[in-house]
């Protein structure tokens, strides 16, 4: 019993000192969550590239016929510095692009706004923002047919930012009790003409835009729709769900007015192709129990390029090239490159297309290091780009990549036509 009752005295006197030890260990900094009045953040990205020219291909003729060159070095520095300075509920927001070049072809420095614009949040339901953004409406990995108001996105890279445009836009953002949990609503306002988003499309036009969000049991719904304007009026729809822990289903769906292509046949002569069409997505994500991501997309590009149509524009470059050798005379050469820079050297200009990429995460127990392989596949003419890679991330703040592109088809199809055969990067890239 006295060793009870010393215990007892013991814990009682030993009590205070323990929770105030805790209450020390233990201390919650407000401040750290706080948000500061300025932020910025970013990373620099230096890459090594080697490419080998396909000198055989339309695209490689095009570019280099009166200067052949085997190879291509290139040596490139990218600044991508972002930040944000807030003011109680407006902030200013910007993202830049710096880059240098210096390769075989000589040197060339660019720097540009990928974003700058400002945001006003007076309510967390409700946010208005104006000036350079870049959106990102759709659900598709590789492919995004609802991107209405967004740059092309290149599948070799589908997680690079992009540059945006200039707009109006906001979101009016809603929850319930219910199966319908969330309603948001985001209208988009872009003018272009020759001064302001130039490149956007056609003409001068205050071109509308809108995008309605809907989570309605648990699937993740977008209905999206652009007015007739500098591009052709067209709508559709998205779709994401989750039907297991580790297995995600998405698609898109688009329907796109008045398209329009310019097509060359094998004499060099031009038809201008018109008429509604579709583009859509369907696709996947798994990750397994050994931590192995899979994704695998279809793309159904409807106002593209039958594999006649690009048969025919390869042999038209054929022969104005036969033609330059024969005679000196350029002029067809000139137009069939006019022809590439008007769709034919678009990312993905063809109909039907497979995209499959697998990493696994630290094979072999190795800390840091994650494989992957990514395959692009034009299912018409079954050519193809396959993209294998070694990730590491085992330094902190310091991300080095190792990357090989390898382009296979015959004469005649997409990845075979291309202006590389083979290229290889080295990529050390220090976020800051």
């Amino acid at each position: 019993m006295k060793l009870a009752a010393a215990l007892a005295a013991a814990a009682l006197l030993l009590a205070p000192a323990a929770a105030g030890c805790a209450a020390e260990d233990y201390k919650f900094d407000v401040s750290a969550f706080e948000k500061k009045p300025f932020e910025l953040w970013g990373y620099v990205e230096f890459r090594q590239e080697h490419s080998v020219l396909n000198q055989d291909g339309a695209i490689y003729l095009l570019n280099f016929y009166n200067d052949p060159h085997s190879h291509l070095d290139e040596t490139i520095v990218n600044l991508k510095p972002s930040g944000k300075a807030r003011y109680k509920d407006a902030s200013l927001n910007f993202r830049a692009n710096l880059e240098g070049d210096r390769g075989t072809l000589g040197t060339d420095w660019n720097s540009r706004w990928d974003e700058f614009y400002g945001s006003y949040k007076p309510d967390p339901g409700l946010t208005l923002d104006a000036g350079k953004i870049a959106l990102k409406w759709g659900k598709g990995y590789a492919w995004n047919p609802i991107a209405f108001v967004e740059r092309v996105k290149d599948p070799n890279e589908p997680d690079l930012a992009r540059e945006g445009f200039t707009m109006l836009t906001g979101d009016v953002i809603r929850n319930f009790e219910g199966p319908l949990r969330t309603v948001a609503f985001t209208p988009v306002v872009l003018p272009a003409s020759d001064n302001i988003n130039s490149d956007f499309g056609q003409g001068s036009h205050i071109n509308v835009a809108a995008k309605l969000y809907l989570l309605y049991y648990d699937t993740d719904i977008d209905l999206a729709y652009l007015s007739n304007g500098s591009r052709s009026g067209r709508y559709g729809f998205d779709f994401s769900r989750n039907l297991a822990t580790n297995l995600e289903i998405h698609g898109e769906w688009a329907h796109i007015s008045d398209t329009r292509r310019t097509v060359t046949n094998a004499s060099g002569g031009t038809t201008v192709v018109q008429g509604d069409a579709e583009r859509y997505v369907l696709g996947m994500r798994h990750l397994s129990a050994r931590e192995t991501t899979t994704i695998f997309e279809y793309y159904r590009n409807g106002p593209g390029l039958t594999e006649a149509e690009m048969d025919d524009f390869v042999r038209f470059v054929d022969n104005a090239y036969a033609q330059y050798l024969a005679t000196g005379n350029a002029t067809q050469l000139n137009q069939a490159a006019n022809a590439v820079r008007g769709g034919y050297g678009s990312p993905n200009p063809g109909r039907n297309y497979f995209y499959l990429r697998v990493a696994q995460k630290e094979p072999f127990d190795i800390l840091y290091f994650t494989p992957a392989i990514t395959v692009i596949a034009n299912a018409d003419d079954r050519s193809t780009s396959i993209t294998p890679e070694l990730l590491y991330t085992g330094i902190k703040d310091i991300e080095l990549r190792l990357r090989a592109v390898i382009l296979t088809g015959g004469a005649g199809t997409e990845f075979g036509e291309r202006q590389i055969s083979r290229r290889f990067e080295l990529r050390a890239r220090l976020y800051f």
